[in-house]
């Protein structure tokens, strides 16, 4: 490796003085070259710097490797970098950084030699492994701590930061291993691994230290020790004396100070006691033991910090109930010494460790208990069951999950007095006979082993009533072995491979109560012989059939199967909750309407017809869910029922029964949305009405006014959602009366105005009334509880605001009123709302204004019930250089802080990662993503998908093509031809079986919730470090050209997606011309449909069409000043998009005129010479406009910005020249042209009336060059104004057609006096109030060109006199001009 590697210099990771100092080689092998630092061990390489130059072995941090050790990286893609931190902190000081370049062959034990360490230690996931709950609920269910023992739980969610670095082995190879990390991350190129390797920010996920790191509050919690003053006794007959103090465990020690341990030691119970701060003496605790007899010690200390340290930690211990000591995720290889002074302790908690089998303080050690009842050893990577463990025999309760352990020593048998045991997460496939020894054994637990059959000896166990043995590969049911175990009473077999259940006889088992086959593969299911069973769970099967006996049956969840046929003989009498719900029934089973107790009837999603009559009168019955069905209609009520929840959601109804109101007086949620309603049943007859309504859904139906007189009588409505129907007003009269309503959405329909009666409603907090027609600001600003109000998507044109708002306002959204204007005075007022959504005003850049042809879009984004939104989006209609889109959306579930994060940064990276690569840019996009997370992605967790539109490159004959990537739940769909065509793959266990069986193999923990750890349901998010490798940030990743049939692109979150499906959210939308209005109704569904959480949704109006041209327009070559360099291309009609850009039209034949779509030029794409050049770049053409032959003129339509804000007289900077006759002051006139370039004789052009018409011959009169004008009269207009019809007439014209010459300071390539030739167009400009001719805010009427009318002819003839002169001077420069000159830019 010597001579492979860079010199001096580069050993010392410094310039050639610094690799010149003697002391940089002191540490090099005997005999090894200068700059190799250890050739025969593997090629090490150390670069830290001296400071002082005065030989300290000291570095400084380096961020990245510089451009020598690059070079020497890229030889070899074996090679690569490691960073070693000190050990004096987990966040290392910069001068504890050390690069170390090394092979994948390079030994631990080598780099150690090198640095003169002994050891080498690996911390993965960063700072903090885990937040307060991140893996509490997995060690909760890998407990199972019993009722008596809910203190445990207590203190295992109890937030800490633990630092989990790993004593590396001297054969562990470091490079190979973060090589691996990077790897199982999901990067595939090597060179990038060495890359990514070499990126100090990896250091948030994976670090290697010369030392253990510590940290102070860490070392508290396991000792705090010191000398200090102690007196004895609560009395003043003792004096104070030098003591030497610990805490430590659940014990306070005092000794003497020389004599240390060896010497009398006094040892407190602090368990059950009490410590008290003494009033007397400055900064001294008073601790007490607990009992009868209790002994005091008085501990002085020196100063308050520490007295506080000594106080926080003696005050968790005196507070437990049970002597309990948790040490868990503390990196620990062994015990502290001074804990078996604790000899109470009867519980230990060890899990998360590093523990060592033999040794002092070791596993060996933990039989020095006498006491011990508790032992939790999971996740300690033992590899192997430590049989000394089996010498405690005072164990009721051992969980030693997650070691990686193969089989069970056959002195397992010696723990007689053990009651629960844990042994999930580990490679098992067998128990030893001598388990059968354990006859007080209750609770056994196999979890995610690899168990094919229920363990035999289970059968000796005949205390044993809990058996778990979820994630391992059991196939078969086998009904005969688990009746031969009649004293088990719980299985657990979640998450197998089972497909059948097989029964040798017919015997009946009379002890297995509970029973959970979720998530397996079973067809079939006859549990009829377990005629004690109370609760089954088979949900996420394949189920056709299920046949149940009911003798004992309480609870019955076989949701997400195929069921046509449940059959439970006899009639479940007990039953009280049944979940049928994502089948294929078609009806309600016989046996269903006749239980007496069934408080709970789910059967939404299925096939229903017709819901039976004795349902509905069921007098125990309280929540019916039948959504999502096919009912046309429902029975009548005859008679009350006390019915609470009622979802009738995605049926054919037209009505719903009359007498619905009156005999469910206890009704207090209905959801009836997305049905055919047109009335609504009345209430009780009378002055006082009995509803107990509550909350009402009602959107998407075909309700009109007509119905909100009925609304009266539910008095007690608190959410009331009426979006998309047919309301065309609120009756004021009617909107007063509710007065305890506290959210009314009302979008989507057609009211003009929100009732001002709405004031009434003093608890409103939400108003959401997008999509309408409402021109008045309502009322609603004086209500003290309002905190969201959305009137969106409306006609408003002004805001009437009282001048205090409440303090509740949190958001207004006002986006969408294209007649908004807000005062300055008014936006100072909303100031302090921490969410205001204005339409800003519309960018007039060249780029926008291209790529809005294409597509637009729209965001909608709602809190719900929550009090925070963690989604963000992300939305560039306009992206990089070209024609290209980039749109995200982000769900971070429970915290906002990552959704954030992305929002800000994953663009940039997208950019970097394109120029990188062009097949491997968005998956790596994704990965650099999750490691620019930081600190903050150790702990939280993001869903994430993103879609990147462009034109690619390597394929010419292409059109625009689509790119999505997704990790977790966020997902893509794609309107084509008006279908769903799903872009994304959702990582979830219950929908994503691979992603299911990954988790599995690699032995992760999944809770009885199906979350990952007990953390989250997705297998893939951006963040979550912690949960490495079982949660990875490699997307899932689809690329799609996109074509004429394609109209939308939605993107939306978790929420959205599980409550709209995609054929319901491309049917609601596609109609709708206005993405924004589109978003909202996405959003304003899911709400209606019971979505609470937080929602997203974005929809892209897609405009590719065949005429759709992608050329970029940023590069311009000018020859010289003689003409211009022709193209030829097939004609395109780029179509109007809703935003900025009009829509252009052409009647010109093919073979006469092409068309492009161009952007004006800017100074921050091109450069120009003093002579009016270009510099050359090669431009992107579409598959529509290849490089033609140089033979007719290219029509180019464009967006020209003239501004005149750059100077006082009007003009752009560059141009000094006032005009005559004109005043101006300095105003700022927008005004857009097309400028149509085309050469031909006998060019015939039509001729519309043109309000402004300015053309005029080239030099020459053959040359056929027209100069056409076109004015966007409004924002959608495609009218095409042209001024001229033969050449005749153009030569009348007053404007010129000479492109060529001065570069101006806003873009345009023009002669000096040839931008005078737009004062026609431009001093009309501030008349027009829509698109490019908006005039300037707060218009004034001075704010114009002014010609005087009496000097209107002699400007104009001087104007003619001063263009004729020009035209003699041009027509020589063109005559002397060989070459064609190409014209790609606007005027």
């Amino acid at each position: 490796m010597g001579e492979a590697g860079p010199g001096a210099g580069l050993a010392a990771g410094l310039g050639p003085r610094e690799a010149q100092e003697p002391e940089e080689d002191e540490a090099a092998a005997p005999g090894a070259p200068r700059g190799c630092r250890a050739g025969s061990r593997g090629g090490i390489r150390v670069l830290k710097r001296n400071a002082k130059r005065t030989g300290s072995r000291s570095c400084q941090s380096r961020s990245r490797v510089g451009s020598r050790e690059r070079t020497w990286l890229k030889g070899d893609v074996g090679r690569g970098c490691v960073y070693v931190y000190g050990g004096d902190s987990a966040a290392a000081a910069p001068s504890d950084l050390r690069l170390v370049l090394c092979t994948v062959d390079t030994q631990a034990s080598e780099i150690c030699d090198r640095e003169g360490r002994k050891n080498l230690f690996l911390q993965l996931h960063g700072d903090l492994v885990r937040g307060p709950v991140c893996e509490v609920r997995a060690a909760m269910y890998l407990l199972e701590i019993p009722e008596s023992f809910y203190f445990l739980r207590s203190v295992l969610v109890t937030p800490k930061e633990a630092w989990m670095t790993r004593r590396l082995e001297p054969t562990e190879k470091p490079l190979q291993i973060v090589y691996d990390y990077l790897a199982q991350l999901g990067f595939d190129d090597p060179f990038r691994m060495q890359e990514e390797a070499a990126n100090s920010d990896l250091s948030c996920m994976i670090r290697f230290y010369s030392e253990k790191p510590c940290q102070v509050e860490q070392l508290d919690r396991i000792l705090l020790s010191g000398v200090y003053n102690v007196r004895k006794g609560k009395t003043q007959l003792h004096k104070w004396a030098e003591r030497s103090v610990s805490l430590c465990g659940t014990c306070l020690i005092v000794s003497s100070v020389k004599d240390s341990h060896a010497g009398k030691m006094h040892i407190l119970p602090l368990v059950g006691g009490k410590v008290e701060e003494m009033k007397r003496r400055q900064y001294t605790l008073a601790f007490t033991s607990a009992g009868a007899q209790a002994q005091t010690y008085h501990v002085s200390f020196d100063t308050l910090a520490e007295c506080q340290r000594w106080h926080r930690q003696a005050s968790t211990i005196v507070s437990m109930r049970f002597s309990m000591v948790d040490l868990s995720c503390y990196s620990l290889e062994e015990v502290p010494e001074h804990l078996f002074y604790s000899q109470d302790i009867t519980y230990l908690n060890l899990r998360h460790n590093f523990m060592r089998t033999s040794g002092a303080g070791s596993l060996d050690s933990l039989c020095r208990f006498s006491q011990l009842k508790s032992l939790n050893l999971s996740h300690n990577r033992l590899g192997e069951f430590p049989e000394s463990l089996c010498e405690i025999s005072t164990l009721t309760e051992l969980n030693i999950s997650c070691n990686g352990l193969h089989y069970l020593p056959s002195q397992i048998g010696k723990l007689l007095n053990l009651q629960t045991f844990w042994l999930d997460g580990n490679f098992l496939t067998s128990l030893p006979e001598e388990m059968g020894n354990l006859q007080q054994l209750n609770c056994l637990g196999l979890s995610f082993n690899n168990f094919c059959e229920l363990p035999a000896i289970c059968e000796k166990l005949v205390t044993l009533d809990k058996l778990a043995l979820a994630g391992n590969l059991i196939e078969t049911l086998d009904l005969t072995v688990l009746n031969r175990m009649g004293h088990i009473k719980s299985v657990d077999l979640r998450l197998n491979n089972l497909k059948r259940a097989a029964a040798d006889t017919l015997e009946g088992n009379k002890s297995v109560a509970y029973m959970d086959l979720r998530d397996n593969q079973m067809t079939d299911l006859d549990l009829s012989s377990l005629v004690s069973l109370e609760q089954l769970h088979c949900e996420r099967n394949k189920l056709r059939e299920l046949t149940l006996s009911g003798f004992s049956l309480r609870a019955l969840y076989a949701n997400s199967n195929c069921l046509t046929a449940v059959n439970i003989y006899p009639v479940p009498g007990l039953l009280t909750c049944l979940e049928l719900s994502r089948n294929q029934l078609q009806c309600v089973p016989d046996w269903a309407c006749e239980a007496k107790k069934l408080e709970v009837l789910d059967v939404s999603y299925n096939l229903l017809l017709e819901l039976p009559s004795r349902i509905l009168r069921s007098l125990s019955l309280r929540k019916l869910m039948v959504g999502h069905n096919h009912l046309q209609s429902l029975p009548p009520l005859q008679e009350h029922i006390p019915l609470e929840v009622l979802d009738l959601q995605h049926n054919l109804l037209t009505k719903l029964p009359e007498t619905l109101f009156v005999k469910a007086l206890n009704l207090r949620y209905l959801n009836a949305s997305a049905n055919s309603l047109e009335s609504l049943p009345s209430t009780c007859p009378g002055e006082e009405s009995l509803s107990m309504l509550q909350l009402l859904y009602l959107t998407n139906n075909n309700l009109t006014d007509q119905c909100i007189p009925v609304l009266v009588g539910h008095p007690n409505l608190r959410i009331l959602h009426l979006a998309n129907n047919n309301l065309q007003t609120f009756p004021a009269s009617k909107l007063s009366k509710l007065e305890h309503l506290e959210e009314l959405n009302l979008s989507g329909n057609k009211l003009k105005t929100i009732p001002t009666t709405v004031a009434n409603c003093k608890l409103l907090h939400t108003l959401n009334a997008h999509s309408n027609e409402i021109s008045i600001f309502p009322e609603i600003l004086h209500l003290p509880r309002i905190q969201f109000v959305d009137l969106s998507c409306n006609e408003l044109t002004e805001i009437l605001i009282p001048e205090a708002l409440p303090g509740t306002l949190q958001e207004l959204d006002l986006s969408g009123n294209t007649n908004l204007v807000l005062e300055h005075k008014t936006l100072d007022i909303f100031s302090h709302i921490t969410t205001l959504k204005i339409d800003a005003k519309p960018s007039l850049t060249a780029d926008s204004a291209l790529t809005s042809v294409f597509w637009s879009h729209g965001v909608a984004e709602m809190a719900g019930q929550r009090n925070k939104l963690c989604v963000s989006s992300l939305a560039l209609g306009s992206f990089a250089e070209g024609v290209e889109a980039v749109y995200g959306m982000f769900d971070g579930d429970k915290n906002e802080e990552l959704p954030r994060l992305l929002q800000c940064t994953m663009a940039d990276v997208l950019l970097e990662e394109v120029q990188q690569s062009d097949t491997m840019f968005m998956s790596n996009t994704f990965l650099v993503s999750h490691r620019k997370l930081g600190t903050a992605g150790q702990k939280l967790g993001s869903s994430a998908v993103l879609c990147y539109i462009r034109n690619e490159v390597a394929d010419p004959a292409s059109n625009f093509s689509l790119t999505v990537a997704n990790v977790g739940t966020c997902q893509a769909v794609l309107c084509r031809s008006g279908k769903a065509l799903p872009l994304s793959k959702v990582f979830s266990l219950e929908q994503c079986s691979e992603e299911a069986r990954r988790i599995k193999e690699q032995k992760a923990i999944i809770t009885e919730d199906n979350k990952v750890n007990g953390v989250t349901c997705c297998t893939r998010m951006l963040g979550c470090t912690y949960l490495h490798p079982w949660i990875l940030p490699k997307p899932h990743v689809n690329s799609i050209p996109l074509t004429v049939q394609d109209e939308l692109l939605l993107l939306g979150n978790k929420a959205l997606w599980e409550h709209l499906s995609y054929a319901e959210a491309v049917s609601a939308v596609r109609h709708l011309h206005d993405p924004l209005a589109a978003a909202k109704k996405l959003c304003t569904l899911a709400q209606s449909y019971g979505c609470q959480d937080n929602v997203g949704a974005m929809v892209v109006c897609l405009n590719i069409s065949e005429d759709n041209c992608t050329c970029e327009m940023h590069g311009l070559t000018l020859t010289g000043p003689g003409g211009f360099s022709s193209t030829t291309t097939k004609p395109a009609t780029p179509s109007c998009s809703s935003g900025i850009a009009s829509e252009f039209s052409s009647e010109l034949s093919a073979s006469e005129v092409s068309s492009e779509v161009g952007s004006t030029a800017s100074d921050e794409h091109s450069a120009v010479g003093l002579d009016g050049s270009l510099l050359p770049r090669q431009e992107r053409r579409c598959s529509l406009h290849p490089v033609p032959p140089s033979s007719i003129f290219q029509r180019q339509p464009s967006s020209a910005t003239f501004s005149s804000n750059q100077s006082d007289n009007g003009l752009d900077s560059d141009d000094e020249q006032p005009v005559e006759g004109v005043m101006t002051n300095g105003s700022k006139v927008e005004v857009e042209v097309d400028i149509h370039c085309c050469k031909g004789k006998g060019l015939e052009l039509e001729h519309p009336a043109a309000e402004y018409s300015s053309s005029a011959p080239g030099p020459e009169d053959d040359s056929g060059l027209v100069l056409i004008i076109r004015r966007q009269n409004s924002v959608n207009s495609n009218t095409v104004q042209r001024g001229v019809k033969e050449k005749c007439e153009l030569q009348k014209s007053l404007s010129t057609c000479c492109l060529y010459g001065k570069k101006l300071s806003n873009g345009s390539i023009v002669p000096l006096e040839e931008s005078l030739n737009l004062i026609e167009v431009a001093t009309e400009a501030p008349k027009k109030k829509t698109g490019y001719f908006a005039a300037p805010s707060q218009m004034e009427p001075e704010d114009q060109f002014v010609v005087p009318p009496d000097l209107e002819e002699e400007v104009k003839e001087q104007m003619k006199q001063h263009q004729e002169d020009r035209a003699d001077q041009e027509l020589k420069e063109e005559h002397a001009a060989s070459l064609p000159e190409e014209f790609d830019t606007a005027l």
